[in-house]
């Protein structure tokens, strides 16, 4: 197959992994800067160029579309799905899953397990909120926040007003969820793709911090996890729409609860604290299922 690896950055592990198990497959595969492609909207032959050419022949597409760069990054996918190029997720299901309240909500209306959640943008009833939480502790999160940016723990009723009124002051929408404390600062990333979780790994946060991102210091291990945490994670995936994806979940006193669905996971935690190649199963499922024009979409909606 002839592949395009959308990603900004062909240096980082994930990326060389990917490219790596392309290569050792017998695969064509090239990284093309996602802000660098640029699309001919009006023409009759749809048509994506790239560095004074024409990005022609390719079989498949792996978007690895950064959280900043969502919006013209699902554009140039929906070009290449308008072309018949295959992609590993859609940009349909991407966007789904980067809006964090619609996958929220999405998630709920399928009977998926997620921690007791508002929404709020005004905050001036900063206490109603709290009391349909149950009360402190909270987590407060920013809508748009990444990586545990823009993630913040109200431990007493205080502090966790405080906080509520402070993002409401910068205008943010926010998310305000109960802190599942079993959690032990802990969750789990599953690996999913196509019908299975073919990874995953218990993640704990740095010392004094609630977060368990590897990103700000977190370490992750190997896990076995429960057939309702296996079903969960992949129950997710298919509501999102997603054939590739990691699944964050917290385990709680009555299940897990889905936290996020993640649509450009990174391989480096998961393929180090499992000893699992996650990049050639990633491979090896593109070769099963690459077909031209196969999109449930093709760049609609």
């Amino acid at each position: 197959m002839k592949i395009a690896l959308m990603a900004r950055n062909a240096t980082l592990y994930s990326h060389k992994r990917l490219v790596e198990a392309a290569e050792q497959r017998g695969h064509e595969i090239h990284v093309i800067d996602t802000l660098r492609v640029y699309i001919n909207v009006a023409s009759h032959r749809p048509a994506l160029h790239y560095k004074g050419e024409k990005l022609l022949g390719f079989d498949a597409v792996i978007p690895r579309i950064g959280a900043s760069v969502t919006f013209f990054g699902t554009a140039v996918l929906r070009q290449f799905e308008v072309m018949g190029v295959y992609p590993l997720n859609e940009s349909v299901a991407i966007t789904r899953s980067r809006d964090k309240l619609r996958s929220l909500q999405l998630l709920a209306g399928k009977g998926i397990g997620l921690p007791v959640t508002v929404f709020a943008h005004s905050t001036s009833q900063a206490d109603d909120i709290l009391s349909t939480l149950g009360g402190a502790p909270v987590v407060i999160k920013l809508l748009e926040g990444t990586q545990g940016i823009g993630v913040v723990l109200g431990e007493t009723p205080g502090a966790a007003k405080s906080m509520i009124q402070a993002f409401g002051g910068l205008k943010a929408n926010i998310l305000v969820q109960e802190f599942i404390k079993e959690a032990g600062g802990q969750d789990i990333r599953c690996l999913v793709i196509g019908d299975r979780v073919v990874a995953s790994m218990m993640r704990s946060g740095a010392e004094d911090d609630f977060r368990s991102n590897l990103h700000r210091g977190g370490k992750a291990q190997s896990i076995k996890i429960t057939p309702e945490e296996r079903s969960t994670a992949v129950r997710a995936a298919h509501i999102m729409g997603l054939n590739v994806c990691g699944v964050d979940m917290l385990r709680s006193n009555h299940g897990p609860v889905v936290m996020e669905v993640n649509s450009s996971p990174g391989l480096e935690g998961v393929e180090k604290a499992t000893g699992i190649d996650v990049a050639g199963k990633i491979i090896d499922f593109m070769e099963k299922n690459a077909r031209p024009n196969k999109t449930k979409t093709r760049g609609r909606g």
